[in-house]
């Protein structure tokens, strides 16, 4: 039934603006006709075959023959202007869930911030870090561009029940905030500027749908999520010998002046989108309070092979550090 929940109510929105302006003509149109017609009924029936271009029923005379040609032509023209903003709305949709996809098999699903770094670290990729934040960096300039400009895609779901734009979104700052706080000296500097960009956009969507939310908040402001759930998440990343440059709670006061520029917002965006519940990613009003952790792949090999392969991707990666060429 939940599955069901989060896949059924994909493009409602959409569907209901339709839905409204034709309600809207027709009541409109009928209203003008009935002061011929001197029947509400009559009107309703002639307004809506004229709408839709059958002009079955036509009476009251020349007049309402100029109201039966304006109406059947007002609603030619909105059909013909929805028709040609489903590519662009589309397209819009189309560039936003490819990145999110992507982040399944680094992220899981639905996505988590620690997750990301995890897996980064038992495949050798910490390196390719910095690309991903750079092209997650275009990924919420174009979001922030398209949604502030066509609001109704926030609430477009991804195919994939456990998948959501703002989920995958704070799954990577999360990522890139964490990496900031536990390795200050090695972090790239793309994690910074994507973490701008990121709060960024969140803000204009937040202002699009009439959120309201603190300008300038303050690194020691308070944040929902506790420093019991950090210290599981520092558990979880030392599990696959993530290398920690700060202490524990050092870096937990750097993770969190990051968070409170972007957690209440990611947060409520989430609510009122009715994201799938995930670690991190705040409460939901209309959804269970069972959190879904991210799925990862089993490891099918022994554990002696896993200790060898950790073994050799130490071995590249100190080959790689000392040999600034390469």
């Amino acid at each position: 039934m939940r599955r069901v929940l989060l896949l059924n109510i994909t493009y409602e929105p959409m569907t209901t603006v339709c839905l409204h302006r034709a309600v809207c003509l027709v009541l409109g149109f009928a209203l003008m006709l009935m002061r011929t017609t001197h029947s509400f009924v009559h009107g309703l029936t002639q307004a809506v075959t004229s709408l839709f271009t059958v002009g079955a029923i036509h009476s009251g005379g020349a007049p309402n023959t100029v109201l039966d040609i304006a109406a059947g032509a007002t609603w030619v023209v909105i059909v013909a202007l929805q028709i040609a903003y489903l590519p662009v709305l589309y397209g819009a949709f189309n560039r936003r869930e490819v990145l999110v996809t992507m982040l399944d098999s680094r992220a899981g699903s639905p996505a988590w911030g620690p997750e990301l770094l995890a897996r980064s670290e038992l495949v050798d990729n910490v390196q390719n870090l910095a690309k991903l934040y750079e092209r997650w960096e275009e990924w919420a300039a174009d979001v922030a561009e398209s949604h502030a400009s066509y609001p109704v895609l926030l609430w477009f779901r991804s195919p994939h029940p456990y998948r959501s734009w703002v989920l995958g979104l704070l799954a990577v700052m999360d990522a890139a905030a964490m990496q900031l706080a536990t390795q200050p000296l090695t972090a790239p500097s793309e994690a910074r500027a994507f973490l701008r960009m990121g709060y960024m956009c969140l803000r204009d969507l937040a202002t699009v749908v009439g959120i309201t939310y603190d300008h300038d908040p303050k690194p020691g402001d308070p944040i929902q999520l506790t420093e019991d759930n950090y210290r599981d998440a520092i558990h979880h990343l030392e599990h696959v010998s993530w290398k920690m440059q700060r202490g524990e709670a050092e870096s937990w006061v750097h993770f969190r002046g990051w968070r409170v520029n972007y957690e209440s917002l990611a947060y409520r965006i989430a609510d009122a989108v009715n994201a799938p519940p995930a670690l991190w990613a705040g409460p939901r009003r209309n959804l269970p309070p069972q959190l879904q952790p991210p799925e990862r792949p089993p490891h099918r090999e022994p554990s002696e092979e896993m200790q060898r392969i950790r073994k050799l991707t130490e071995k590249r990666r100190s080959a790689r550090e000392s040999d600034p060429a390469s």
